[in-house]
């Protein structure tokens, strides 16, 4: 006899253990979702709803965490934890149905919510190119035609054939998209003009236009940019601002049905990095998606359009930054493919005391850990040696046991 430790990454993962097994189907069915245990919190559940839910779910073999004072009346409100199986979930969603004050919905929130977390694919249309999302890591090769980037800024101002070079050898590879950025959004960077961002940006896509097999993005948060580049050859816009900077930027991407990158960011680039502060930091950048993606819908912007980016680096401290990166998996919840920007960041350099051009080992590291925790795009500039880690990380996540 042999005593094994087992993770399962998902219902299907357990269910391929058990076909290994030989275990019959019924008894699969019976099974699947008992070897799945999830943990999620509740914010700010009323006392009363959450001693119901800790009831419902001891009947069930479940849990749920209260302080003593939620119990005894104490206090109103409270944060709580469910702690159980898949199967639990689903019984206690059935029951939810049944119950008033509310928790009918909550019952709804809590299926959405695992639905969301469960979900490994997406695929979007970027123009004529098909993102399939999920099936694999893809990588956004980063091209600032800027002359004050914090890490490349000048390399591709005013040099259209060399910007050209780099995007073909990018693509070359292993770029899936190249990300073109007309306007540095380092910290305390100054915002520039349409009319300069347009003459930096729009003439480099239309020679990349005839010449990438893959789909452009332009990095920008105008509207007018957004259109104008769009209309020259992008197939998708990366907006740092999260919707919120133009307010006709939710009416180009509707109107062109193009997917869009969603960023948090705290402030502006100018003002983003003075003393950042959060009370809880994952809780809030969620609350922040919730509301930029409903402005997204509301102004006729299609959910299989939308990808999110929780903003490494932008309005967030170090240690802001490496808590993202180690509760990444937390915004699965929203059920968004989930774009990460790390490439030679600031927050490597200081961890590691290292200046710019020596932050790939770095970059590599945070890159592998997003993809574990959940992140379906990279953004990058070192496209050829994250693309073997990514490679290999993939490798050993899909190798199935034998």
């Amino acid at each position: 006899m042999k005593l094994r430790l087992l993770k399962f990454t998902g219902e299907d993962d357990f269910l391929e253990k058990m076909r290994l097994m030989r275990v019959d189907k019924s008894g699969q069915r019976i099974m699947s979702g008992k070897g799945i245990f999830y943990a999620l919190q509740i914010e700010g559940l009323e006392a009363l709803l959450g001693n119901v839910l800790k009831q419902e779910m001891l009947s069930l073999g479940g849990e749920v965490v209260l302080p003593r004072e939620v119990i005894t009346g104490k206090l109103k409100k409270s944060d709580c934890i469910l702690l159980g199986t898949l199967s639990h979930y689903r019984r206690l969603i059935d029951k939810l149905k049944l119950q008033p004050w509310g928790l009918k919905k909550l019952g709804e929130e809590i299926n959405t919510a695992l639905e969301n977390i469960q979900r490994k694919a997406w695929k979007i249309q970027a123009g004529d190119y098909l993102l399939d999302l999920g099936k694999r890591t893809y990588l956004m090769g980063i091209l600032n035609v800027t002359p004050d980037s914090f890490s490349d800024g000048g390399k591709f101002y005013n040099k259209p054939g060399e910007a050209l070079s780099h995007a073909l050898r990018m693509e070359e590879e292993g770029a899936d998209i190249i990300d073109i950025g007309g306007e540095s959004t380092r910290p305390g960077a100054r915002p520039v003009s349409e009319d300069e961002e347009l003459r930096r940006v729009i003439p480099v896509i239309k020679i990349l236009n005839k010449r990438l097999k893959i789909p452009i993005s332009i990095d920008t948060r105008k509207a007018r940019v957004a259109k104008e580049a769009i209309e020259a050859g992008a197939s998708m816009v990366n907006d740092v601002s999260g919707l919120r900077y133009d307010p006709e930027m939710k009416k180009v991407l509707a109107k062109y049905s193009l997917p869009v990158v969603i960023m948090h960011m705290k402030g502006t680039p100018e003002t983003m990095q003075k003393k950042p502060e959060y009370k809880n930091l994952i809780s809030e950048i969620i609350d922040y998606f919730k509301k930029s993606i409903k402005l997204a819908k509301d102004a006729g912007i299609r959910e299989g359009e939308i990808i999110i980016d929780p903003g490494i680096g932008f309005g967030k401290t170090v240690e802001h930054n490496l808590i993202i990166l180690k509760n990444l998996y937390q915004f699965k919840i929203l059920g968004y493919p989930i774009l990460v920007g790390t490439s030679r960041k600031s927050f490597i350099g200081k961890v590691l005391n290292l200046d710019v051009d020596k932050r790939l080992p770095g970059t590599i590291a945070s890159c592998v850990l997003a993809i574990l925790n959940g992140a379906n795009l990279l953004r990058v500039h070192d496209i050829k040696e994250v693309k073997q880690a990514v490679k290999l990380i993939e490798a050993i996540i899909k190798v199935k046991d034998v």
